[in-house]
């Protein structure tokens, strides 16, 4: 059973590649948007520091000078597999302890706004990968929620702290399984944060993410809650780049 997969009385089989000369970043920034990959490449002082390969093609990571500090950045994979793989990849390419990880979630609760920032406390484990890192459990809590949140409030960012269901399947976002979870108190429903928070504790990593509200799921249809090709307030809006950019900084100094 699934809920039997964490192993830690044997080896891996395959590990991620360290390298310990690989230049030392303050903290590692992941995007999910190309459209944000290209703002960022475009606008910012971005040096391409590395590379790594999957199946799909090349991952570019790229170096940030800003306000004295060095952020690593790079565009990730959706779904908490691939996202998981891209960070245990990037340990060959950057030395850091430190995730930023943001990107757009779909929206338990109507009262939330489209476009406003929602900060994970906890992510339902209704997906795969998190039962590799650690022992089954309902929920995995997200450490630097609080961190995240400091944040949010001393820089005026409206947000909104909650759970989060992460799902490997969005055409399996079910009535009864939206409305057992909102129920439950979880404010947003996305793909990588219960994978990405269990691999970190495992790695002994640091995960600083916050998402941003999307799609609607509380409504008697699905509502996508912008025209096609909308930008403002979606997960491709370069403000939250601009937001990551702050939190990365802001966790640096501390």
């Amino acid at each position: 059973m699934i809920t039997e997969t964490f192993d830690d009385k044997s080896k891996a089989i395959i590990n991620p590649k360290i390298n310990e000369n690989a230049p030392a970043v303050d903290a590692c920034i992941l995007t999910f948007s190309e459209k944000i990959e290209k703002f960022v490449t475009e606008n910012y002082n971005c040096t391409q520091i590395g590379t790594f390969r999957f199946a799909t093609g090349d991952t570019p990571v790229y170096q940030i000078d800003y306000n004295g500090k060095r952020f690593a950045f790079y565009k990730t994979y959706v779904g908490a597999p691939a996202c998981v793989g891209t960070v245990e990849d990037s340990f060959a390419v950057i030395k850091t302890k430190k995730y930023v990880v943001f990107g757009g979630a779909g929206c338990l609760d109507k009262e939330i706004a489209h476009g406003k920032v929602m900060v994970p406390t906890e992510a339902y484990r209704d997906e795969g990968t998190s039962y590799h890192y650690m022992p089954a459990s309902d929920y995995v809590t997200v450490k630097n929620a609080d961190i995240v949140a400091e944040f949010m409030r001393e820089n005026g960012i409206p947000h909104v702290m909650g759970k989060t269901w992460t799902t490997d399947s969005f055409y399996r976002e079910t009535v009864n399984n939206f409305q057992k979870h909102k129920a439950d108190g979880c404010i947003s429903v996305e793909m990588e944060c219960a994978g990405l928070q269990a691999m970190c504790d495992f790695r002994g990593l640091e995960l600083y993410t916050f998402f941003i509200s999307d799609d609607l799921l509380d409504a008697p249809e699905w509502d996508k809650r912008r025209k096609e090709g909308e930008i403002k307030g979606s997960q491709h809006d370069a403000g939250h780049f601009d937001i990551a950019l702050e939190l990365a900084k802001f966790i640096a100094e501390h």
